[in-house]
Order: structure tokens, then sequence, then C-alpha cells
């Protein structure tokens, strides 16, 4: 059920149900995929999961600015600071528990939105834990929710999300094909580390704080040459049912309260 699309008596009727607001970006995708390029996937998710879910749970519009000041390096990007983003993420929760809804759910589609959106999370959770009985606040990435299901599409090289990669470019190419440019080029990380993996490919030792521009100069990673249409496919599908599965359940999780002993 599309948020936007009801009036404001029907809202009323649906403040039971999970509240799901889709998070993306306007950011560089290399030299091959639009700008909207997070957004757009995010989108193509969140859409198969509200038309099989129905009247289960209402969707918001997709919040298509996020914060990616990491990729400023390269012209077209539009970004809030990491604080704006909080704050933004904060007052539109905070607007969503002040009409009664207590399931809320960030789906994710951009990974710089991750730490400042967690933040704003766990903020508005501990000012309400004393005076509102049920309140749930989640937040998932759909690049981790179906990270295993994805990685085991048969073809799938890459075990991971990147940036503008085999994943990302197989979604678009199966969402808005008409927006993938030919310039679908294996791009490596600028070097290499025994502690970091500048392109995000394998596992961190250690937490450099980095803008994209400094490990990849097309401000892309990993293997887009190697995406499919077929492939973008089965990646929204598994990725919808994940959320699907995650929405149903989380509709009835249960706080428990502290007892004395």
């Amino acid at each position: 059920m599309k948020y936007g699309e009801l009036a404001w008596p029907e809202v009323a009727q649906h403040l039971h149900k999970v509240v799901v607001a889709p998070t993306g970006s306007l950011e560089q995708h290399g030299h091959h995929l639009p700008l909207l390029t997070d957004s757009l996937i995010g989108q193509a998710i969140a859409d198969r999961a509200e038309a099989a879910l129905g009247d289960e749970a209402l969707f918001l519009p997709m919040l298509w600015l996020g914060s990616s000041h990491h990729h400023m390096a390269f012209p077209g990007t539009v970004s809030l600071t990491a604080g704006v983003y909080t704050q933004v993420l904060i007052d539109l929760v905070e607007s969503l528990i002040a009409h009664g809804f207590r399931r809320i759910f960030l789906l994710n589609a951009h990974a710089g939105n991750i730490v400042p959106a967690q933040s704003a999370l766990y903020e508005v959770n501990l000012r309400h834990r004393k005076n509102i009985d049920g309140l749930w606040l989640a937040f998932i990435s759909w690049f981790d929710l179906a990270k295993e299901q994805v990685a085991a599409i048969d073809g799938v090289t890459q075990k991971q999300v990147l940036h503008a990669c085999e994943w990302e470019t197989s979604v678009i190419m199966a969402s808005n094909g008409e927006l993938v440019r030919e310039s679908r080029h294996s791009t490596k990380s600028a070097f290499k580390s025994r502690f970091l993996s500048p392109d995000f490919s394998g596992p961190n030792r250690v937490y450099v704080a980095q803008t994209i521009d400094q490990s990849s100069a097309p401000g892309s990673y990993g293997r887009p040459d190697l995406a499919t249409r077929e492939k973008g496919e089965a990646m929204i599908d598994v990725a919808a049912k994940e959320v699907i599965d995650f929405i149903r359940e989380f509709a009835t999780w249960q706080v428990v309260k502290p007892e004395l002993v």
C-alpha cells in the first residue's frame, strides 16, 4: 500500500501496520550508471515487495537524498552531511510516531546512509523507550539483508555489493536498462593492503576514513562487465522476498518488559 496515495482519514485506519521508508542517494556511479542508481534499485525492490504485500504494510515514497559526501569529488553528486541526514531521519520517524505508528522500517539502498541512519534510530528509540509501549524501529540495507541469497544466484561472481558493480549494474539493467551506458569496464582498487580492502571487496582489519576517489579513478569497483539483466531480475526477486519475510515477522515483534526477581 502506497502511503502517499492515502487521505489522512485512511492513514488513521492503518496505524497498527509496518511503515516502510525506502532510502537511497543521488551520487556518481562510475562511467556507466546513472546518478540515481541507489534510489532506482531501492525503488525496484520496494515496489516488488509492496505489490506482494498489498495492504499488509505502508510504503513511503523513496527518500532519494542521502549522505554521500565521500562521492563529492565526482560531478553530479548531491548530498546531505551525515549530521543533517541523521536529523532528517529523526524528523521522519518522529512524524510517524506522533501519528501512532509503532513499527517503522528504513529499507536502505546506499552504504553511506548506514551510520547516520542507525544513529537516528538509536536516538529516537532511547527518547521514547519509557513512554511508548511496543515501539520497534528497524534499519536494513537490501545488500546486507539478501547478501547470501544474491551471492547464490547462478552466474553471480561477487560475494557482496561493491559500487556500480556486477550487482548494482545487473539490477539497473533489469529495472531501468535504458540508463546503462556501454562503458562497463572491470575496476580494481588502486592499491593492495594486508589491513584494508579499499574497494570493500574483502574484510577490513582497520577503519580508515576515505573518500571513493582515493581508491578508484572512475568512481566504481568490481565487475560491471559481468552484469546481465537476468541476474538483475533474480536479484530483485530474492531481495524483495527477504524484505517481505522481514516485514511480516517484524509486525509480530513484542517488547519485553523488565521484571523484578
